[in-house]
């Protein structure tokens, strides 16, 4: 060996070592995490070390975090429509459901806001359309936050409905994920918007990958879907601003999503996360937007806004929908698109079943993610075992993320059942206890389960070996994929 493959070696192997040391010291890391970085890192030794480096924390950037802080720092406390704040006050309404309302508010700070009522939009073209409608009858200030934004049909009609509300004098501020919509962003009609007086921002732009290493992790997005109609409206579910058929991936069409709309001050909590985002990358302070909640309404339901990130603790999705489950006294059901749990997850889903809950998942049966896809039926055996009724979606990809517990509880928003929503991605949901509304997003998740296909155990059992070393594979790698 030559001096200078030697020095190579010695260097490559004291590379490796540190970043497997830096991989064991991570704080808030699983150990399947750690153990699948550090096989990545063993077996592909300069692949692995520059994939690590890029992707291998979440670390949004020592300016975002200190922006972030700043931005905190400026808001007024979080908002809710008690102004003591008692116990008695917060948990009004919510019976033995009060610790899940309390893990709601130690994650985003938010007390239950009492006295909100909700209708859930028919479909993804009647949800824009009421969304249109709100933004015309809207008198002081409309804010849309979308991971994605299209320049289709249903998106062009928000852009327009925004032009014509600040034409005729109302604020207007509109955000997108720089990735996400970046094709919109891109476009003549966001400059229409700004030229119109909407003021525009954009969440997370795509930075130079050679740099991410020192400016933080190149895949953070915002995930959030938010609209926000003069502090009294606002939107939350899994649909972004584009049509059913989603051109951007048409051979999975349609999209089938879930919008519902609130008035109450539950909107005040929604207008707060979206002030957040807007002023860690807006230079415009709208804190004064955040002082005075709408009033309740006395035959209005407890709700509230659970909203995680990149910069909240570590495990914070994943608690929500554990301690959901362990709730459950009779009745679970969940539809999301992407299901790649943490060990908690996974633990709790099959508990529920387990302790006699009559517990159903609905997933698509075609994934616009092969990986995902692969990583998720590698857990079915486990859940069919448990007693969870499994169901795959046949006609679209089904891309509601919605929770169901018993008659009373309904968790709806954007956050999936994956590490990336988990881990990296900015989410926004609204935890609600009403049984009429409850009732509403079980019907609608009833016509999901009418268009959906058993997953039969007898049928997994007959899956070949490679089939199954290929979704197990997946699967392992789930924390660095």
């Amino acid at each position: 060996m030559s001096d200078w493959a030697l020095i190579s070696f010695i260097t490559l192997l004291l590379a490796q070592i540190a970043v497997i040391a830096r991989v064991m010291l991570r704080p808030n890391r699983e150990p399947a995490s750690r153990l699948a970085w550090v096989v990545v890192v063993v077996v592909f030794p300069g692949l692995g070390i520059v994939t690590y480096l890029l992707l291998g924390e979440t670390n949004i950037g020592r300016r975002r975090i200190e922006r972030v802080r700043q931005t905190l720092k400026e808001l007024p406390p979080q908002v809710s429509l008690e102004p003591e704040g008692t116990p008695e006050a917060d948990e009004a309404n919510l019976g033995n459901r009060a610790p899940l309302f309390r893990l709601g508010r130690s994650i985003s700070g938010f007390r239950p806001a009492q006295g909100n009522i909700a209708e859930l939009t028919k479909d993804s073209n009647d949800a824009i359309t009421r969304m249109v409608a709100d933004i015309d009858a809207a008198e002081a200030h409309v804010h849309v936050m979308f991971y994605i934004w299209l320049a289709d049909n249903n998106g062009l009609q928000v852009v327009e409905a925004l032009c014509r509300a600040a034409g005729r004098g109302v604020t207007c501020r509109a955000m997108a994920d720089g990735l996400g919509s970046r094709a919109l962003i891109a476009s003549a009609h966001w400059v229409r918007m700004s030229d119109s007086g909407v003021k525009t921002g954009v969440a997370l732009p795509p930075s130079n990958p050679l740099l991410s290493p020192f400016r933080g992790r190149m895949d953070l997005r915002n995930h959030r879907k938010i609209a926000v109609i003069d502090s009294r409206i606002t939107y939350c579910g899994s649909q972004n601003c584009a049509d059913p058929e989603f051109r951007v991936k048409p051979k999975y069409a349609p999209w089938v999503d879930v919008l519902m709309r609130f008035e109450g001050p539950i909107a005040m909590q929604n207008q707060y996360v979206f002030a957040s985002d807007w002023m860690s990358s807006v230079n415009e302070d709208i804190s004064h937007l955040l002082q005075t909640p709408e009033a309740g309404r006395a035959e209005g339901f407890p709700a509230q806004v659970i909203a995680t990130g990149p910069t909240d603790r570590a495990s914070a999705m994943p608690e929500v929908f554990a301690s959901l489950l362990y709730s459950a006294h009779d009745t679970v059901v969940i539809s999301t698109p992407y299901y790649v749990p943490n060990e908690m997850m996974q633990a709790a889903l099959c508990a529920a079943a387990n302790r006699g809950v009559d517990t159903t998942f609905i997933v698509p049966q075609r994934n616009d993610s092969f990986i995902v896809a692969a990583a998720s039926r590698s857990y079915y055996e486990q859940l069919i075992q448990a007693g969870v009724k499994i169901f795959e979606f046949r006609n679209g990809l089904l891309h509601a993320k919605t929770m169901t517990v018993d008659a009373d509880v309904t968790l709806i928003g954007s956050a999936n059942m994956d590490r990336r929503s988990f881990d990296l991605n900015y989410e926004n949901n609204i935890l609600l206890r009403d049984s009429a509304t409850t009732a509403m997003v079980r019907q609608r998740q009833l016509a999901f389960l009418a268009q959906s296909d058993p997953v039969i155990h007898a049928e997994i059992q007959e899956w070949s070996m490679g089939r199954r070393l290929w979704n197990n594979a997946l699967a392992m790698l789930g924390p660095v994929l």
